[in-house]
């Protein structure tokens, strides 16, 4: 495992991290959760993900059961959370969003929930329309002076709100955030590439991406329908198989993923660790976060650090023009 600077903070992260978005609690119990993260932490794994929303807080629950029931040092791993959704069913108004109560409450109840006494980093998991932004930078940086968050960031922003918060914060010497987590895969570059460019050269923004898989598209085992036990085919999760392989923009996406085939057979490797590695060829990925809910997916996923070298200019031209 190599690592790598969270931005340009002193934090180092581990190439590969893992998270927990649909999975746990819905395909992932705690004793599953317990084999998972010691292959990770063995792997040399040192990023948990989660977040206030994932299973309304059981996701949480589960993740924090697991690396308890582990006994690892807390120094020797970092556990985020997110704070935007709310973890009710039917949340009340002060039980959403980015005001400073929310912000505030949903930190305490992630750090019961994971069993930790602080957040290595905590995002706004997405920008809050009805709260100014000025507002969640003081909440975020309150937080991190009781040293109940380390590293906070965002995810899902746009350009111009990350800009906001981070001239806000210099102007008023608060905390600015240090990460942000988009979305990025093969299929899904404009905004890390393009949108977030300048933020990289002129903050230093490190990123956790999301998604290097697209949803599983990326692995290939949609390109005949929907396979039973799939992310794509859980009750609740309806949109995904709408957007995977239904909707035109999901089988647009597929004919170019049937395109990718050939390059990963060419090169003797799966189509997973095609995308992953593609992924950590970006020097401004600080961790990719990878899902899985079963253990031989976990360990297939970790082979993709293998992959790298084989990545070379001609086959990411290939790549490029798909």
């Amino acid at each position: 495992m190599h690592y790598r600077n969270l931005g340009r903070s002193g934090l180092k992260v581990s190439e590969l991290s893992f998270g927990s978005w649909v999975t746990f609690n819905k395909q992932v119990d705690a004793q599953l959760a317990e084999k998972m993260f010691g292959t990770c932490l063995d792997a040399g794994i040192n990023f948990f993900d989660n977040a206030e929303g994932y299973e309304r807080g059981q996701s949480e629950i589960v993740m924090g059961k697991a690396l308890k029931s582990l006994g690892r040092s807390r120094d020797s791993y970092c556990v985020s959370s997110k704070v935007f959704f709310g973890s009710n069913e039917n949340p009340l108004p002060t039980q959403i969003g980015l005001s400073k109560k929310h912000i505030t409450e949903a930190c305490h109840q992630a750090m019961e929930r994971l069993q930790v006494d602080y957040l290595d980093m905590y995002f706004c998991h997405r920008a809050d329309k009805e709260t100014p932004i000025s507002e969640t930078v003081w909440a975020m940086h309150n937080l991190v002076a009781q040293g109940k968050v380390l590293y906070w960031g965002t995810s899902e922003w746009t350009a111009e709100e990350i800009t906001e918060a981070y001239e806000f914060a210099f102007s008023n010497n608060l905390t600015p955030p240090t990460m942000e987590q988009p979305q990025y895969n093969l299929l899904d570059r404009d905004r890390f590439e393009n949108e977030y460019g300048p933020l990289y050269e002129e903050y230093g923004l490190g990123t956790t991406i999301w998604s290097p898989l697209a949803s599983g598209a990326l692995t290939g085992k949609y390109l005949d329908g929907i396979p039973e036990g799939s992310r794509a085919s859980l009750s609740g999760y309806e949109w995904l198989k709408k957007s995977m392989v239904e909707s035109d923009r999901g089988q647009n996406r597929m004919k170019r993923v049937s395109k990718l085939v050939p390059i990963a057979k060419k090169l003797e490797i799966s189509m997973s660790n095609l995308a992953i590695a593609w992924c950590l060829l970006n020097k401004n990925v600080s961790t990719v976060i990878l899902g899985a809910s079963k253990l031989e997916q976990l360990e297939e996923n970790l082979k993709s650090l293998e992959v790298v070298p084989l990545i070379n200019d001609a086959v990411q031209k290939e790549l490029d023009s798909i």
